[in-house]
């Protein structure tokens, strides 16, 4: 079960620096999108949540 946490939580933080990456927001307006560590860490955290709710 812990495993399922992890691995959801890697995929989460690859998708979310590859959301930064490809739709980054270089002004700064954008709160999740401006820089890479908040949209790897909401990735994770987020993909962290699916894998809990999945059974």
């Amino acid at each position: 079960m812990i495993w399922r946490v992890f691995l959801g939580a890697g995929v989460g933080a690859l998708l979310g620096y590859g959301w930064y990456k490809l739709v980054g927001c270089s002004t700064g307006a954008c709160p999740l999108t401006s820089h890479p560590v908040i949209s790897t860490v909401y990735g994770a955290v987020l993909g962290a949540l699916v894998a809990t709710s999945l059974h």
